[in-house]
């Protein structure tokens, strides 16, 4: 196990620290930078803890060995960057459809294609949400620091276990190979899935939507598949309100729990009429900009989601109407842009920053100036 205490780790060594203390027995990846740190310490800590590592032979293998896992009751993940979670999509659909819990960490580089293999940027916000094809949701975290690395990878496993969804820890690979202390507490809340006693127990959904879930090996005779099935696992492509009931519940489980996943981080937001919104590594210098223009006598605030979905939705919606600009800075010509555009209107100033690099502190507060005027 991984000891209580203080280290000075690597992000992506963090979040393999996390996903050992989530009760992680079980890792398939592929070797990609700047992901690969996590594969390799993941080969080298499960041993440790009873658990079992595959290198596989690509990314959809990857995917695939930790769903098979997972249904055979093991905490399961997997590792990669754009390239690779491009090829996981099809898969994340069915881990969705199938409600599969399993854990894929995204430490995200700039492309598209290969681009630049060791440079950061945060261009799969869009596809980490609406990825694969088809109605379905998933929940996507966003760690800015090493400690975050590894709490939201511990908190990744809990609501992948609570919701029987696919979760996404979209990290980048300025977050994966930055130094930093790591706290280590002596107890961490887990989660761990409802295990069902009988066939009929898959079907008996509580308040949240949510079954409890069958395991290979126990005789229940599971019927998993990714067409279209009634509540027992059956087949039917063919019945319009079998595929209704399924799908809709698929995204509600997400949608009506929404409430319960949302986590965002705010600062100076109660007289602000600048807000700056900004998730992972740009986040950092995002969050200094807006304390440096507070002592500029600048109303500026600061708006970090750690879950970017479910989206902070209703706290942006409850903030809007207050501010007179938004400011969001970002690695991507794209990211978060269409979220924020959608529930600010007319206010927001992209501040989109690709090549590689992390936008400066003074970059952003020359924006918040800007906006001031």
């Amino acid at each position: 196990m991984i000891s209580p205490g203080e280290y000075f780790v690597e992000g992506d060594l963090a979040a393999a620290y996390g996903a050992i203390k989530a009760g992680c027995l079980f890792f398939a990846g592929y070797p990609i930078t700047p992901a690969s740190e996590i594969t390799q310490a993941m080969a080298e800590l499960l041993p440790r803890v009873g658990g079992k590592f595959l290198q596989m032979e690509d990314e959809i293998a990857s995917i695939s060995a930790i769903i098979g896992a997972s249904w055979a009751g093991l905490k399961s993940m997997t590792a990669t960057s754009g390239p690779g979670f491009s090829l996981m999509q099809e898969n994340i659909g069915y881990a969705a459809m199938t409600e599969t819990p399993i854990v894929i960490i995204d430490v995200q580089r700039a492309g598209p294609a290969i681009g630049q293999a060791s440079r950061p940027a945060q261009g799969d916000i869009m596809q980490s949400r609406f990825g694969s094809h088809g109605d379905y949701e998933t929940i996507v975290l966003s760690p800015n620091s090493v400690q975050e690395m590894f709490d939201l990878t511990i908190k990744a496993f809990n609501l992948a276990e609570t919701y029987r969804v696919p979760v996404i820890v979209l990290s980048d690979a300025e977050v994966g190979h930055m130094m930093e202390r790591l706290i280590v507490p002596e107890n961490v809340e887990i989660v761990n899935r409802r295990i069902a006693k009988s066939l009929q127990e898959t079907t008996i959904y509580d308040e949240s939507l949510v079954s409890p879930m069958g395991r290979f090996g126990d005789g229940l005779e599971l019927m998993i598949t990714g067409s279209t099935h009634r509540p027992d696992g059956t087949r039917d492509t063919g019945t319009p309100e079998v595929q209704e009931s399924l799908v809709k519940r698929l995204v509600n489980k997400i949608e009506k729990n929404r409430e319960r996943i949302e986590n965002w981080e705010e600062m100076y937001t109660d007289d602000a009429d600048i807000l700056v919104i900004s998730h992972g590594a740009s986040s950092r210098p995002s969050k200094g900009a807006v304390i440096r223009a507070r002592k500029e006598g600048i109303k500026a605030g600061f708006l970090r989601p750690k879950v970017l979905w479910p989206s902070p939705e209703k706290r942006m919606k409850e903030l809007e109407s207050n501010v007179k600009k938004v400011i969001l800075p970002e690695m991507s010509l794209r990211g978060y842009k269409m979220e924020v555009e959608r529930i600010f209107r007319g206010k927001l100033l992209h501040m989109p920053k690709v090549g590689g690099v992390v936008p400066t502190v003074e970059e952003i507060l020359k924006k918040i100036r800007e906006a001031s005027l």
